[in-house]
């Protein structure tokens, strides 16, 4: 028995849609503890369908890093969602712990999809 632990492969059909979402997009997990990975971060991909908007939210004391994959996005956050930056294929995105926030699609064609990796925020 190795003392290291395993690495994970996570393939398209083994992601998990039974997690936590928010309406407006569709959440899919691959690296997370509840896929029986011992992790304290979540890894998956996210898809805003065409013309769709997430409400706000925030995911507590997990930051969060997304990437986009394809598409634009329009992130809004703010306890009302009175800021906002454009988001495009190839971007990356850091939302800090706790920050409320919203991701729209503002196609109304294409979906906008993205990677996220979130991991619980460490004080020092």
């Amino acid at each position: 028995m190795s003392q290291y632990p395993p690495i994970r492969i996570v393939r398209p059909d083994q992601f998990d849609r039974g997690t936590a979402q928010t309406p407006g997009s569709e959440r899919r997990a691959a690296i997370a503890a509840d896929n029986g990975i011992d992790t304290a971060l979540w890894g998956g991909i996210f898809v805003v369908e065409p013309g769709a908007k997430t409400g706000i939210h925030h995911h507590g004391k997990q930051e969060t890093i997304a990437y986009v994959l394809e598409g634009d996005c329009a992130v809004r956050w703010g306890e009302r969602g009175e800021f906002s930056a454009a988001a495009h294929a190839g971007d990356f995105i850091h939302v800090p712990a706790w920050l409320p926030h919203m991701e729209i699609n503002p196609s109304k064609i294409a979906a906008s999809s993205g990677s996220l990796c979130e991991a619980p925020r460490s004080r020092s």
